[in-house]
């Protein structure tokens, strides 16, 4: 099994990870340091255990927050997925009504054309 090594706030972690998936953990471990680096920033040095705390829920609120923009989202396209499948159901049955007025109208062409149109008549002597 394939190992990285990480350094998240000035300390070296080696860990364990899937085939191929040591750059995602080498991004998510820069992330993570990144946000610890930026809780020290806007708090001073309060405590190792403290900022990665704070760094951790501000992490997992993003990810809430994210996750209930994503429940949202798959609302709505359950919707218009529904609008779309009730708009093609009125498509056939427009298109149903249009086909029936076509054949009637054709219909009535045909009436027509034989009403105008001479009978063929055996011809008479005169």
């Amino acid at each position: 099994m394939p190992q990285v090594s990480v350094t998240i706030a000035g300390r070296l972690y080696r860990m364990a990870c899937g085939e191929g998936e040591e750059a995602h953990i080498e991004g998510l471990a820069a992330t993570l340091d990144g946000r610890i680096e930026e809780m020290r920033t806007a708090f001073g040095e309060i405590g190792d255990m403290r900022l990665h705390v704070m760094a951790a829920l501000t992490i997992a609120d993003e990810l809430s927050e994210t996750k209930r923009g994503l429940a949202r989202l798959e609302g709505e396209v359950a919707a218009l997925k529904e609008a779309v499948g009730a708009g093609d159901e009125r498509l056939g049955d427009v298109e149903e009504r249009l086909a029936e007025a076509v054949s009637t109208l054709a219909e009535r062409i045909e009436r027509v054309t034989k009403s105008l149109t001479p009978s063929a008549q055996p011809s008479q002597p005169g």
